[in-house]
């Protein structure tokens, strides 16, 4: 029986290439609007779990019938890589390990490029029709059945081996085929799924998986950067909206400022990934957006402001403020904390940290006094530090204030 040693097997998309941006913004932004969101609408069905992967993928590359592949390729291959991982690939091979790129969205030609741009050693994508140059719409491929990156892992190596020291680095639950034949599994940015299956969770650059991998101690330990700084001061700056809310605007209208601000930033987002930008928001978006973040669309902050404007709504008293500051103040001091105090790893979701719990209950205690007595304050905060800690398939900064504002109505309503 053969066996395989010191191999690291990456998904690509979301991990090497930015998250959706290849297909979407790349590709169908030069095949018309409507095709654009019908694209888009696939995606979001497969994301929500209604759609296949198989059954989304086809719908997709249907929608491209009559595309140029030379065009598709030159796009795939111009695309820029996440921030690190050139060095990631330099570091793995100086270190005796072999790599391979499984992609269940890339086309196999596309994928060989991308394997001689990083120096890998494997590749297993996606086949695509062509017919005099254009593409069919038609896809196949191992890549594309429920179990298939292990199928096309196992099809590189041989049915009969044995990947006794493989390391899968993945972002997304297309990949938990992957997690099943591979001894150290690491999440990367990942879904919940995906980031509950993991040994380890990497949420940043890509290079902090080279620790994990090579056992080697990381230089330097935590940083905050000054981009997160400041990502994390606009999060917590939130916490002055149920004081507005209080003294200046009431909740129905903040809701409504809060919403036109959100559709700036949608605004921004897109033209954005479009190589355009909107003055003065696509500065402060680039200006609080980490490097890995740069050519992916971030959608954080549209969770963030629809929690508050949820809240808002549904909740507009202290208990529905004391909701607002277990998201502003202690997701946001809680997010610093961890960074910074990378101590006592949650083994429910491994992305998360026992300091940065502590801090995310302690910050939003103390917020909330300002709203309710110490005892609702009390519950606020343990919920939103309970729901925080969960790896639950929902973005936290809409799960907690909803969470805590709805529990605490049903507690006050008995």
């Amino acid at each position: 029986m053969n066996t395989v040693s010191k191999l690291v097997v990456f998904d690509v998309e979301g991990v090497l290439i930015p998250k959706a941006r290849f297909l979407l913004f790349e590709v169908f932004s030069r095949v018309g609007l409507k095709k654009f969101a019908k694209a888009a609408t696939y995606g979001l069905l497969y994301w929500m779990g209604l759609l296949s992967l198989d059954e989304a993928s086809r719908r997709i590359f249907k929608l491209l019938e009559g595309f140029p592949y030379s065009k598709l390729i030159t796009l795939l291959n111009d695309l820029p890589l996440m921030p690190t991982v050139a060095k990631v690939f330099s570091e793995l091979k100086r270190e005796g390990f072999k790599t391979a790129l499984i992609s269940s969205g890339i086309p196999q030609e596309g994928l060989e490029l991308l394997a001689e741009r990083l120096g890998a050693d494997y590749v297993s994508g996606l086949e695509v029709g062509v017919s005099e140059g254009l593409l069919t719409g038609e896809i196949s491929g191992d890549v594309l059945e429920p179990e298939g990156k292990a199928l096309a892992l196992r099809r590189i190596f041989g049915k009969d081996s044995t990947l006794s020291s493989c390391v899968a680095v993945a972002d997304d639950r297309n990949n938990a085929s992957l997690f099943e034949v591979c001894s150290l599994r690491i999440a990367y940015n990942p879904d919940f799924l995906l980031g509950f299956k993991a040994d380890h969770v990497v949420k940043g650059e890509l290079e902090e998986i080279l620790p994990i991998i090579t056992g080697k101690e990381e230089k330097g330990g935590a940083q905050i950067t000054r981009r997160l700084l400041l990502r994390k001061l606009i999060h917590i700056g939130g916490f002055l909206i149920p004081f507005a809310c209080i003294s200046l605007i009431p909740p129905a209208y903040m809701a409504l400022v809060i919403f036109s601000m959100t559709l700036l930033y949608l605004t921004s987002e897109t033209l954005r990934m479009l190589r355009r930008e909107l003055p003065i928001i696509s500065h402060i978006t680039r200006a609080a957006s980490e490097r890995y973040e740069y050519e992916e669309y971030v959608t954080a902050p549209i969770f963030y402001a629809f929690g508050i404007i949820i809240t808002l709504l549904i909740f507009p008293n202290p208990r529905g403020y004391s909701a607002i500051m277990a998201l502003t103040l202690g997701d946001g001091f809680a997010s610093l904390a961890g960074k910074g105090f990378r101590r006592g790893r949650n083994k429910l979701n491994k992305g998360k940290t026992l300091t940065g719990s502590a801090t995310f209950f302690t910050a939003s205690f103390i917020g909330s006094l300002a709203f309710v007595d110490p005892l609702t304050a009390f519950y606020a905060s343990f919920i939103g530090m309970a729901v925080e800690l969960l790896p639950l398939p929902i973005n936290d900064n809409l799960t907690i204030p909803i969470s805590v504002g709805f529990i605490l109505h049903i507690l006050y309503s008995i």
